[in-house]
């Protein structure tokens, strides 16, 4: 059974997510202050912590993390924001979260991004993920293939971005739409047809649909083709 740290001071949230994750055959500790929440990290051993970006008691969530990896901590770390400013996820990807749930969310989803981080081998904690050829850098945002950069829209390096973060993950296109969309601008399933044709033409090398790095799953959407990496 994985044990959970839950950091996080809206006690209607935590007790939702509490019996969610209890549900799904987790163990979960909560605590409701930043400065406790890292006592309790610091003490303890975890398999994941889920942390909020603003905590009352002195400490934030990214400095939660940032004492935690300074401190040779391995888990894996969601953070819980507001926040959708990359420079802001830059801050926290710096501090050594692994990945980002933007409040409000679905529990399905908190489960899922649960599943794929768990299964990560341990003591991955690099902000580069590769894929074969691919390699995306999480802060500096930069894409190559092979070795040499790739340029993506915005757009379509959130998506890579989303589905190298969920690798064996069925994705759904609902999910993904959302994914892909701005305040104020939804983005529409020929919006994701778009993108996914973007990346498939910059990352395929004129492959067969069929082998794509993107794989197309019938009446679910679509996901992330595991491909080993090239021998030396």
């Amino acid at each position: 059974m994985a044990k959970i740290l839950f950091v996080e001071d809206d006690k209607d949230l935590t007790e939702m997510v509490n019996d969610w994750l209890s549900a799904d055959g987790y163990s979960v500790e909560v605590v409701h202050d930043g400065t406790e929440g890292w006592e309790v990290l610091r003490k303890g051993k975890f398999d994941l912590i889920i942390l909020d970006w603003h905590l009352p008691g002195g400490l934030s969530g990214p400095e939660i993390c940032r004492k935690y990896r300074d401190s040779e901590g391995k888990a894996p770390v969601i953070m819980l924001t507001g926040r959708t400013e990359i420079t802001e996820k830059e801050q926290g990807f710096d501090a050594g979260v692994d990945d980002y749930l933007t409040k409000p969310f679905n529990l399905k989803e908190l489960s899922a991004r649960l599943r794929a981080l768990l299964r990560r081998p341990p003591n991955k904690l690099s902000n580069v993920i590769s894929n074969g050829e691919v390699e995306i850098d999480l802060v500096k945002r930069i894409v190559t293939k092979s070795g040499a950069k790739v340029q993506l829209l915005a757009k379509e390096f959130d998506l890579l971005e989303y589905f190298m973060l969920r690798p064996d993950e069925e994705l759904g296109t609902d999910t993904l739409i959302q994914r892909i969309s701005k305040p104020g601008s939804k983005a529409t399933a020929d919006t994701l047809l778009e993108t996914i044709t973007g990346l498939r033409n910059k990352l395929d090398d004129g492959k067969d649909q069929s082998q794509s790095i993107i794989a197309t799953i019938p009446n679910v959407g679509y996901g992330l083709r595991k491909v080993a990496a090239p021998s030396n």
